[in-house]
């Protein structure tokens, strides 16, 4: 199970929504060779983290399976973002497009490692990430903590989020 967060905040670069962005961008991965998409979850409309003046983003889960190399895909998932206008200035700075590998399996992956860093260093710190995912992989845990999604979302904070169409 090859787990993918999207979210975008930014129209992108043809003006089109962060929502059909998001859709596009599903479209995309799937696309890519050896993978086959399973599932996406709702998507969300969040408040940006850490808290700042940026718009709401939509962000969602998208479950695959298939057979890649981590690297290979990591280096797919940024061609896809690049061609979806996403430039990488600041930390945290709003974008038209943000793919995350959040898992691959169970496979554990850490620094010194070169990246990708598997499982996602901060997944299971984002509520924006963990609610979907539960969405597609309810009984998925993570491969170092050992919780589920839901498990993970207990610790942490409320945070502002609501269901949209997808």
């Amino acid at each position: 199970m090859i787990l993918i967060a999207f979210g975008a905040n930014l129209p992108g670069p043809d003006g089109a929504t962060p929502a059909e962005t998001c859709r596009r961008a599903i479209a995309a991965v799937s696309a890519l060779p050896g993978l086959r998409l399973d599932a996406v979850s709702h998507f969300y409309e969040t408040a940006p983290v850490p808290v700042s003046d940026q718009p709401s983003y939509i962000n969602g889960v998208m479950r695959l399976s298939g057979e890649a190399d981590p690297a290979h895909l990591l280096a797919n998932v940024l061609a896809i973002e690049a061609r979806f206008g996403r430039t990488r200035s600041v930390a945290n700075a709003a974008r038209s497009l943000d793919l995350d590998l959040i898992a691959m399996g169970d496979l554990i992956r850490q620094p010194p490692a070169p990246d990708p860093i598997l499982p996602h260093p901060r997944a299971h710190e984002r509520a924006f990430v963990l609610v979907p995912l539960k969405d597609v992989a309810p009984d998925w845990r993570h491969p170092l903590l050992g919780l589920t999604a839901a498990e993970l979302l207990e610790s942490l904070p409320p945070q502002d989020m609501a269901q949209v169409r997808s």
